[in-house]
């Protein structure tokens, strides 16, 4: 609510804003409330141009209100309004503070024409604050979301701002293209006030550049547009600037006209930051023709009002920070009572909680030692019982291994026998093959020719058969399932031995004499000694490694 410091010295000012901030306090609905309010802060920004204070206080209520009320809209338009009466009073850091609060808000209610409008409060404030950099990246952002909403208006406002940003930074040409889109644009919506702002930052521009003449032109149709809207204050704004342009080009008397009419209008108004500006320029004036007398004369007018200014301007500095400060440790006041209410609430309610608790817990610790000697009790029966099983488990699997040993070991001595039950198969037929050949050869070799052509076809049957003797496939699985990595440890020494030469590697594993394996493969005693050679040299043996022994240990 309203503070009676604030309605005491503020009396003709603030009973409508009291009343209607009265009827926010619970009598209305909660959409009926919002719709109050919002009309009171639409009061309050008229009102902060002319009692900002008054304005301040009010809007510091409203804060409390609409934060109790959840409405976080309220909330965020009394933070941009409160933040715009800072910056009224050049206290930029509090600005930015209320102002960065308000962007917050907007943003996490996704309002967006609100959002763009703080933007560029914000903009300004650090441009006045000469943060060039930050006013940039507000004014950006604003002009991003203006055009993503399609707001000619507020595109026109920002493309203003942004055209002043660039001036600053005296990119004067870059500057004077933003101003024109913003003409452009307060055009498309028949926006007189904004065009004639906008024709007035374009003279500047242009005077800024010394080009006088289109200068002068800008100025005087912003002026001509001022006229017609009967906009006094912004009437002598430009009849000074168009009186500084004329001194520019050697046109002082031409000069003093304009800015005689600008005093006057300054006079009428009772506007003293104006009137002492024409004063200023009138001097100029004077003092650039040389007329000394008059130029002092109105040098010492200016002089006292710009005094009289300052000097107001503290007073009302003054009664604002005074407001400031009653209005804050109003706050600070309630807080602290209103904490202390609830820390003497908390503590009873601890208190309760605490001996509640300690009872609870007593039943509970009784309750809990009663359980855990029952769940102990339970839970050892049930180690127990798994003990017993896993011991049964593990005595039946020893079993199971035991026997799949046994029937493993078994297994190989069958495979083994049977290996050199064949092995000796082998050697019996070929021993037999080699004694029909050798026989074979004698008839061959006898002198009856009638028969010499049919033994000899004979002879290499029998000599084709210890090649391609089917039983070394048989051979060769018994022989793997023997020796199950034989091979694959073999082929890492190495990998490109001939069918031949694993033949002759397989019957040394099985440790034959050199007699039989001769037999075997069907070859003479020389060949063997070449194959047992050659097949050392394969497998990089030296001079003094044996072969055999080699192989055994594969």
């Amino acid at each position: 609510m309203v503070t009676m410091y604030a309605a005491r010295i503020y009396r003709p000012v603030l009973p409508p804003l009291l009343s209607t901030v009265m009827l926010l306090m619970g009598v209305l609905p909660l959409k009926a409330q919002q719709q109050q309010w919002l009309f009171t802060l639409e009061h309050t920004q008229q009102l902060a141009s002319r009692q900002p204070d008054s304005a301040y206080i009010v809007l510091k209520d409203l804060v409390v209100l609409a934060r109790e009320k959840n409405d976080p809209l309220v909330e965020g338009i009394c933070l941009q309004q409160i933040g715009q009466v800072f910056y009224n009073y050049s206290n930029f850091a509090q600005s930015v503070d209320h102002l960065l609060q308000a962007e917050k808000i907007f943003r996490s209610i996704n309002e967006l024409n609100r959002l763009a409008t703080t933007l560029n409060y914000l903009g300004t404030v650090y441009y006045s604050n000469k943060q060039v950099a930050l006013a940039g990246q507000q004014f950006a952002e604003a002009l991003q979301i203006n055009i993503e909403r399609k707001d000619i208006k507020g595109q026109g406002l920002t493309y203003g701002n942004m055209g002043h940003w660039y001036e600053k930074k005296l990119l004067y040409d870059t500057a004077y293209q933003y101003q024109q889109k913003a003409l452009g644009l307060y055009h498309q919506l028949s926006d007189s006030a904004g065009m004639a702002k906008i024709f007035e930052n374009m003279g500047s521009i242009l005077e800024d550049r010394a080009r006088y003449d289109s200068a002068r032109l800008c100025f005087e149709k912003a002026l001509s547009i001022n006229r017609q809207s009967n906009n006094s204050i912004a009437q002598i704004e430009i009849l000074n600037n168009l009186g500084d342009v004329d001194r520019k080009t050697g046109h002082y008397r031409e000069g003093l006209v304009l800015t005689r009419q600008a005093l006057q209008l300054a006079a009428q108004t009772q506007s003293q930051y104006q009137l002492a500006s024409a004063c200023r320029d009138m001097a100029r004036g004077f003092e650039l023709l040389q007329q000394f007398d008059s130029a002092y004369i109105y040098n010492e007018q200016s002089r006292s009002l710009i005094e009289k200014i300052y000097a107001a301007a503290n007073n009302q500095q003054i009664a604002f920070l005074e407001t400031v400060f009653e209005v804050e440790k109003k706050n600070s006041e309630l807080v602290s009572l209103t904490s202390q209410k609830r820390i003497n609430v908390i503590l009873a309610i601890a208190a309760a909680l605490v001996v509640a608790l300690l009872v609870v817990l007593g039943v509970v610790v009784i309750s809990r030692q009663r359980l855990r000697i029952h769940n102990e009790k339970a839970l050892n029966e049930q180690n127990k019982d798994i003990y017993e099983k896993s011991r049964e488990l593990m005595q039946a699997e020893l079993k199971n291994k035991q026997l799949e040993e046994e029937k493993l070991k078994t297994t190989l001595e069958v495979r083994s026998n049977e290996l050199s039950a064949h092995t000796l198969h082998l050697v019996q037929k070929n021993q037999l093959l080699e004694e029909l050949r050798s026989k074979l050869q004698e008839i061959v070799d006898d002198e009856k020719r009638d028969q010499k052509k049919q033994i000899r076809q004979l002879v290499q049957k029998i000599s084709l058969n210890f090649s391609q003797d089917n039983y070394w496939d048989d051979f060769r699985a018994i022989f793997d399932q023997v020796h199950q990595t034989f091979f694959t440890n073999l082929k890492q020494h190495a990998d490109n031995l001939t069918p031949a030469e694993l033949r002759l590697v397989a019957l040394l594993r099985m440790n034959l004499s050199s007699g039989d394996i001769a037999t075997l493969l069907g070859i003479s005693q020389d060949s063997l000694r070449v194959a047992r050679y050659r097949l050392k040299k394969k497998l990089n043996l030296g001079e003094g490694e044996s072969l055999t022994a080699f192989i055994q240990g594969l």
